[in-house]
């Protein structure tokens, strides 16, 4: 007879750690056991995520103003802090489930057009970001002027924050992400259900622009665009043709 499976064995499962054989008992033990398959796949969806979100930036080189120079000289480096605070986020998620995993291979970087560098950078911070019970935002809907105020600074641009009510989606505030363009940010909505949707902005390196185009991620997806200095991603785990509408919605008032 097998030993119980714990969330040690389904965590060294995900890493794949694991013998043959435990991992065949894990295996079986999933296969009967559906809500520890579901975590196991969020899992690996929050790695995955985690990978697609940091990669891009783990082999830039340190800029000049974060040296020993400049450590030295004193100048701030307060410009660090909220990716600081993106840190103190990702080990929150890791530590649900999955610690210690997202620095172990996976996706990176592929040359893609940066339309779809958009949609993949969303879709990842989506799958991070919108599970979070406790922290799903750095600023909240209460501080909603602060919130506008601040992201506009750090990415350059006005950017306005969409009304989705009449989709039944609630502001919940907005972070501070880091890009491979540089800073974006994320506003995130909710419905009386709990289900999230993302929306995701980030500099528009080269100047093009797209018409809607869709992504997924499992069973995130997202339409993005292109549009003057900014890319947009509309992200969530809702109806393909309810989160076009809504993508829409989003387009039409950031362009009134």
């Amino acid at each position: 007879m097998s030993a119980p499976v714990s969330d040690d064995d389904l965590l060294s499962y995900v890493d794949g750690v694991l013998d043959s054989q435990r991992a065949a008992e894990v295996e079986a033990w999933l296969d009967a056991h559906p809500r520890d398959a579901e975590r196991v796949r969020q899992w690996r969806e929050q790695v995955d995520g985690l990978h697609r979100l940091f990669d891009p930036v783990l082999d830039e080189p340190l800029p000049d103003r974060l040296g020993v120079a400049a450590v030295r000289a004193g100048r701030p480096v307060s410009w660090l802090m909220p990716l600081l605070r993106v840190a103190a986020m990702v080990v929150l998620v890791l530590a649900s489930g999955a610690a210690g995993w997202w620095l172990r291979g996976g996706a990176g970087g592929d040359g893609a057009a940066p339309g779809a560098q958009v949609a993949s950078e969303a879709l990842s911070a989506h799958v991070v970001f919108a599970a979070e019970i406790r922290h799903p935002v750095e600023v909240g809907a209460g501080e909603r002027a602060h919130l506008v105020a601040w992201l506009s600074k750090r990415l350059g641009s006005e950017l306005k924050v969409p009304d989705l009510t009449a989709a039944g989606f609630s502001l919940v505030g907005g972070r501070l992400l880091p890009a491979s363009s540089g800073p974006a940010a994320q506003f995130m909505y909710e419905n009386g259900a709990g289900r999230r949707v993302t929306l995701y902005l980030r500099r528009n390196t080269d100047g093009a622009e797209t018409a809607f185009r869709f992504a997924a991620q499992g069973r995130v997806e997202a339409f993005y665009w292109l549009d003057g200095p900014l890319g947009y991603a509309l992200a969530g785990d809702v109806d393909r043709d309810r989160l076009m509408e809504m993508a829409k919605a989003v387009y039409h008032q950031l362009e009134s």
